[in-house]
């Protein structure tokens, strides 16, 4: 039993290896991609979209700034979630619950790193992606005995199996944060609270069945001790940690305002007291929207952090990993531009009416958005590409923007897992290559796929 089990997982390594392999081979850079795609809808534009060479390119000009503010919305998620997640008492917090599996247990292990895995980015993707990867170095100190890739491919879960159905998601956000750029452009009447979303019970238990079968097979996939992949001791000794800068000796007044904790406290007190009061005021639901996600989380780490310094550093830090968000949104925009000045959105939305039905667009939306995530790897750019054309499309059939937002949300998520663009953060701190945990994932992808797509053909029918 335990031989067809290795075999089925050296199988399924070959096959991540190979997948792995072809993307890095094929697939550019994320900036080459929205390019190759700018000058294909540019292309579809001509044919479908009723523009000339002329037309096209004013409405892609048109549309370049378009995103803007969601944009920064999207930046403020990964650094505010970075700033957390780097927080002492977070670290703290987290070699706390390190030390709580059984080191002779290593599945017990990876079943706490995919628990936490998979909540946390329910809660922020952003900060489950860096808290993901301490966790799993913290969880390695302690337990030497557990598969090193395994783990790690469990720390990575919480993108490809729970973010976009949380607090974080960024379609459901969006659609709820009001005079949002597709109420401007007419394709929203209003917003859609997120009762309707992530709070939905569809969403809730389907993200519940997620959770349960994957960490029930993350366990099950963990190998016999004499087949686990053991951390090298050379390789232990260069997981580094992002460490906070110690108080220094205040020798000037500038530097005694710089470590005066009374600032972080003050400014993150009444920004919470204002985020309480809006909740009152407007009830869970409906102020649940990116903002108010990214202003909860830039008080948290303005108090985590304590001092005005600390604070400093480490969103300096955290900005690091925002450039490419900064510098691919323009451009994604400029596609949505293609889509909403030109009659291109129009030719797709028939397009999707001609090949969907009531029962089957979710499905067919939920796979098409996975498929087009595994080349535009962001929820938010790739909802600002596709929305101009599925919510119009779901309205021709009758379906509900709310279930189309949660099918795209599901959708976005399912490549995630066999995406590499997310994990590069994640793999710098814990020293592995993609490849190395690919062949787990592709086992998690499959059983994921076949049971969120019956969950999108049934719920038609419920």
């Amino acid at each position: 039993m335990t031989s067809d089990r290795q075999r089925h997982a050296n199988i399924l390594q070959r096959w991540g290896t190979v997948l792995t392999i072809w993307t890095e081979r094929w697939i550019p850079d994320a900036l080459v991609i929205v390019w190759i795609l700018t000058g294909v809808c540019f292309i579809f534009a001509l044919i479908w979209g009723d523009a000339s060479p002329v037309s096209a390119v004013k409405a892609w000009g048109n549309g370049f700034w378009v995103l803007l503010e969601f944009g920064m919305q999207v930046c403020l998620t990964m650094i505010t979630g970075y700033i957390v997640a780097s927080a002492s008492l977070v670290r703290h917090a987290l070699q706390k619950l390190a030390s709580l599996p059984n080191p002779d247990k290593p599945a017990q292990s990876i079943i706490l790193m995919s628990l936490f895995s998979m909540v946390t980015a329910w809660l922020s993707w952003a900060f489950s992606l860096i808290a993901s990867a301490l966790f799993a170095v913290f969880l390695v100190h302690r337990n030497q005995k557990v598969d090193y890739r395994l783990l790690v491919a469990a720390a990575y879960l919480g993108l490809g199996c729970t973010w976009h159905a949380g607090l974080s998601a960024s379609a459901p956000l969006l659609v709820n944060t009001p005079d949002n750029f597709l109420i401007q452009g007419e394709i929203l009447q209003t917003t859609i609270s997120t009762s309707e979303t992530i709070f939905s019970l569809f969403n809730i238990v389907l993200l519940v069945l997620v959770i349960l079968v994957v960490t029930a097979m993350m366990a099950v996939m963990h190998p016999s001790t004499e087949n686990s992949y053991r951390i090298k001791p050379e390789l232990l000794d260069q997981l580094q940690l992002f460490e906070t800068p110690e108080k220094p000796d205040l020798v000037s007044s500038s530097m005694r305002l710089n470590w005066w904790p009374g600032f972080n406290l003050i400014v993150g007190i009444a920004g919470l007291a204002w985020l309480f009061d809006n909740f009152l005021r407007l009830g869970v639901a409906n102020a649940i929207t990116l903002n108010t996600i990214n202003f909860f989380f830039l008080m948290l780490g303005i108090l985590l952090h304590w001092y005005p310094w600390r604070f400093l550093k480490a969103a300096e830090n955290a900005g690091r990993v925002v450039w490419g968000v900064i510098i691919q949104f323009p451009f994604y925009a400029g596609i949505f531009g293609l889509f909403k000045f030109t009659d291109l959105a129009t030719a797709f939305t028939k397009a999707f009416i001609a090949i969907g039905s009531q029962h089957t667009f979710l499905l067919i939306a939920y796979w098409y958005a996975g498929i087009l995530n595994y080349f535009i790897p962001s929820g938010g750019s790739e909802w600002a590409v596709t929305a101009p054309y599925l919510i119009p499309a779901g309205n021709a059939l009758e379906i509900e923007a709310s279930k189309l937002v949660v099918a795209y949300a599901w959708g976005d998520m399912m490549t995630d897992m066999i995406q590499p663009f997310w994990a590069i953060a994640m793999l710098a701190i814990v020293k592995l290559e993609f490849r190395e945990i690919m062949g787990r994932l592709l086992l998690v992808f499959f059983v994921y796929f076949a049971v969120t797509s019956a969950a999108f053909f049934l719920w038609p029918l419920l």
